[in-house]
């Protein structure tokens, strides 16, 4: 008997629980585009989308011009940014397949018990990102007491988070993805003034804005940004900012 082979469908952003609930099946397979799928040089991407816009954005041109899809959905709303939407415009133009807009404006709770839970940090994010292809929330966990704040979106580069103690609390763009409205700017918006936090965003991100200004209004704050990937520069920020700070090691 031949196995019929899965649908191949492409997400950007947090697509609506509608649409999810359409799409996900056992004939599917659901592909985060933001997320670094092939090897290749972002360079690649050059002929499509300008050097100019995020990291992000660039990974999923880049994605696209190398996997064989079925169809993307693509949110272009408030939960991701107006680049989304112009990038939705590029792929329509590249491809033959069908690329369908969605805005993502749900405001249902499904809470954020991994963003406050002990856990490695890397691991925290490489579930929430995953949880953008599930409708269940994720199950309860021990809340614990926050000794560091991770604020933004999850960078294209992970390696940085393991500079951060598994006490770090998760907030910004990132705890909107695992609440599963990402459109939530009081959400977003929301951090703990006791807790030494990085502000983060990826160059050229929209949210580069929001990340400065939280900064500069937290009595205990580090703002940065930064490209492809973490590199020295951006790395000895991090662990020189957590131990100013009194924060212990990543491991501790």
């Amino acid at each position: 008997m031949t196995l019929r082979k899965k649908k191949k469908i492409g997400i950007v952003g947090v697509p609506p629980l509608a649409v999810l609930r359409e799409i996900i099946s056992p004939e599917t397979e659901i592909i985060d585009l933001d997320e670094p799928q092939v090897r290749a040089s972002l360079d690649l991407t050059a002929p499509h989308l300008p050097r100019v816009y995020c990291a992000i954005l660039r990974t999923v041109v880049l994605n696209v011009l190398h996997l064989e899809l079925d169809a993307i959905y693509i949110d272009v709303g408030p939960g991701k940014c107006d680049c989304a939407l112009h990038v939705a415009t590029i792929l329509r133009d590249m491809l033959d397949i069908p690329v369908t807009a969605t805005r993502n404006q749900d405001t249902e709770s499904f809470g954020t018990p991994l963003c406050r839970t002990r856990m490695r940090l890397t691991d925290k994010l490489l579930a929430i990102t995953a949880g953008v292809r599930s409708i269940s929330p994720h199950p309860p966990l021990p809340p614990c007491r926050p000794t560091a704040g991770f604020w933004g979106v999850p960078p294209r580069d992970f390696s940085l988070l393991e500079l951060f103690p598994d006490t770090t609390h998760v907030y910004g763009w990132t705890r909107c993805m695992e609440n599963k409205t990402p459109a939530d700017l009081k959400l977003e918006a929301h951090v703990n003034p006791a807790v030494p936090t990085v502000f983060f965003a990826q160059s050229f991100c929209a949210k580069t804005a929001l990340a400065r200004h939280l900064a500069a209004r937290h009595p205990q704050a580090l703002y940065l940004d930064c490209d492809v990937s973490a590199g020295s520069s951006v790395r000895a920020k991090i662990e020189a900012f957590l131990e100013l700070s009194g924060v212990r090691n990543a491991r501790s």
